[in-house]
């Protein structure tokens, strides 16, 4: 480990744990408030999030009347559907109760007798977990409205005289379902999420076809826009194929990753223990022999394990060619169900987010895609890749999805230079193996790709950057031999920003700034992209926080960046595509000029004489930032 990382071992800790417990544990019941110091990781803290650190306990309740059932179209499920499950029986109605979403159907639902500092990282120390797999979703009975008040009654049992002696009531849930390649099942609980003890459960609910290909994603290779990769899941490990441009194939390069690949510090992970969820396996082919700026359809799969459907997409145009280039670019999206169930972790604004995306792609109007880190937010709890990766397919079934590595990909020994568990043991295997960007080699996420007028260099904030590192070298080279007369836009993009007004203490690491800012401005970069810290805000052009140049004014009203006059990069911080959304405080610097804490996406449009982007609102479709820059 680099002198760096050992630094911040031992301050992150400190700092965990003070912030864990006076920021978190004040709003949780008092026995989950014990685990907070332990999930010191950035990621939100819920009852439900615990739920592995209660003692299951012996229900009192004994009712000869209840049952859960679950309903669906047919025998088996398909691969998205919708299903409702019902509970009948019901005595009392109370707000305590509520249903789990299990898988695999054979996971425990009994105490599990293991070592309880075993499970320290994700838990409190005094309680034995619930489950050894954790529950996908779930959601209280009170989500039906009729519940509570009983409105929904059945007699079960009367006097000689037809008087209902025992009346019981019900509730129905509607639970969004997708192929996880494993049998589910639904639990039903007593006693909430914080003193939980099992009622009933369903008998196992199959998919239809658990080797279904699957979640297929496309990603660019190299800059000529000629050959794209195609990415998908299935459950079937043999060799699968993608059919494309009408006759021509490829056979896929099959993968899969297990719970030993998975990493955990002193005190094991999430990834290692009741997080792990089989992947099924991974596919991946490059359809070759593509021309730029060209659409043409493909499928994935076989014969024995089925076909996806046909599946139009768009090749990027070929860097240094005098095409323009539209892009959409955001950070920090992950996910939030389609349902109204509560999740390990969630993403409120993700939604609205894909599938304001989701109407430009399909529109025809983008090229190319960049997620700048902090994917899937899965952090440990393997099931949620499957959740993001259904999610993302509208977009990136159809045109190159490009991603950079963040801190939620990442953990502690797995080569990141910041010493947390932000990734719940993931170690950023899933992430590799999901999205195969053209890096160097594995552990190594940091790459440069053209696409029309713009260079792209997509780095790694979580490894190693410092003078004379592995990637500060890449980074030195790779911008210093851009030919900005075949590319004469310079982007930057990373995950963890140089510049940022919210005040969080790890939004902004100073020795980072110090080791690649000069750099940058060496090497002329016009415009910087970067997450992490959830909102949109927007630079002057600045450089050793002071700003060297203004924009003006265009006859719209526009910013106009000058960059025939360069004096250092704009800025721009983009991590408000589904997390949480972070404030403004109400001083900030000069050098900040538009802050805007909404869910959306930044519009990029690149031709040889400008580069033009606009902040979308994802709720109202409006521009509420625009600006150029002009060379």
């Amino acid at each position: 480990m680099s002198s760096m990382g050992v630094f911040q071992c031992g301050f992150y800790s400190l700092f965990f744990y003070f912030t864990a417990v006076s920021s978190s544990s004040s709003s949780l019941h008092p026995l989950a408030a014990d685990s907070a110091m332990k999930h010191r990781n950035h990621t939100g803290i819920s009852e439900f999030r615990l739920i592995n650190r209660r003692s299951l306990l012996q229900c009192p309740e004994v009712n000869p009347y209840l049952q859960i059932t679950v309903i669906h179209a047919n025998s088996t499920l398909s691969d998205e559907e919708y299903v409702t499950v019902n509970v009948t029986g019901i005595l009392i109605p109370s707000k305590f109760k509520w249903v789990a979403m299990i898988t695999p159907s054979s996971s425990d639902v009994s105490s599990y007798p293991l070592s309880k500092a075993l499970y320290a990282q994700t838990g409190d120390l005094r309680d034995l977990p619930l489950l050894r797999h954790y529950p996908v979703k779930a959601q209280y009975l009170s989500n039906d409205p009729d519940y509570l008040s009983c409105r929904k009654k059945e007699c079960k049992q009367s006097n000689d005289d037809g008087v209902c002696l025992v009346t019981t009531c019900s509730a129905s849930l509607s639970f969004h379902v997708i192929n996880l390649r494993t049998d589910i099942e639904f639990v039903l609980f007593t006693g909430g999420f914080v003193t939980p003890c099992v009622l009933k459960r369903t008998s196992a609910v199959s998919f239809a076809n658990p080797k279904q290909p699957l979640y297929g994603h496309l990603s660019s290779i190299d800059s000529t826009g000629t050959s794209m990769r195609v990415t998908w899941i299935s459950g079937d490990g043999g060799a699968q194929q993608v059919q494309y441009k009408n006759g021509s194939s490829q056979t896929s390069q099959v993968t899969t990753f297990s719970q030993d690949d998975m990493c955990s510090s002193a005190i094991p992970s999430p990834a290692k223990d009741f997080g792990w969820h089989d992947p099924g396996y991974i596919h991946s082919a490059v359809m070759t022999g593509l021309q730029p700026s060209t659409t043409y359809t493909y499928k994935y799969g076989s014969d024995s394990a089925g076909w996806s459907n046909q599946i139009q997409f768009r090749t990027p145009p070929a860097g240094g060619g005098s095409d323009e280039l539209r892009f959409l670019a955001f950070g920090d999206m992950g996910k939030a169900p389609k349902d109204a169930s509560v999740e390990h972790y969630i993403q409120p604004g993700s939604i609205s987010v894909i599938d304001a995306m989701t109407e430009e792609v399909n529109s025809g109007k983008v090229d190319s895609i960049f997620h700048i880190g902090d994917i899937s937010y899965a952090t440990g709890f393997l099931v949620e890749w499957d959740f993001f990766l259904h999610l993302i397919t509208p977009l990136a079934s159809h045109v190159s999805y490009m991603t950079a590595t963040g801190n939620h990909e990442n953990y502690v020994d797995s080569g990141s230079v910041y010493v947390t568990p932000d990734s719940g043991g993931e170690c950023g295997v899933p992430y590799e193996t999901y999205f195969q960007m053209p890096t160097p080699a594995k552990d190594k996420p940091w790459y440069s790709i053209e696409q029309g007028s713009v260079h792209f260099t997509v780095i790694s904030t979580e490894h190693d950057w410092s003078k004379d590192s592995e990637q500060y070298l890449w980074m030195k080279n790779d911008m210093a031999s851009v030919d900005r007369s075949r590319t004469p836009w310079l982007v930057f993009t990373g995950h963890r920003p140089m510049y940022t007004s919210s005040t969080g203490v790890f939004s902004v690491d100073y020795r980072f700034i110090d080791a690649v800012e000069p750099l940058l401005l060496d090497n002329k970069v016009d415009l910087i992209l970067f997450g992490h810290v959830h909102n949109y805000e927007r630079t002057c052009s600045v450089y050793q926080s002071k700003c060297t140049a203004f924009p003006f004014k265009d006859q719209d009203g526009i910013d106009v960046y000058d960059h025939r006059n360069y004096s250092a990069p704009v800025q721009a911080v983009i991590g408000m595509a589904g997390f949480t959304l972070d404030g403004f405080p109400d001083d900030v610097k000069d050098w900040s000029l538009i802050r805007i804490s909404k869910f959306g996406y930044l519009r990029g449009l690149a031709t040889r004489q400008e580069l033009k982007l606009e902040f979308v609102n994802a709720q109202t479709k409006l521009v509420e930032d625009s600006f150029r820059i002009t060379g």
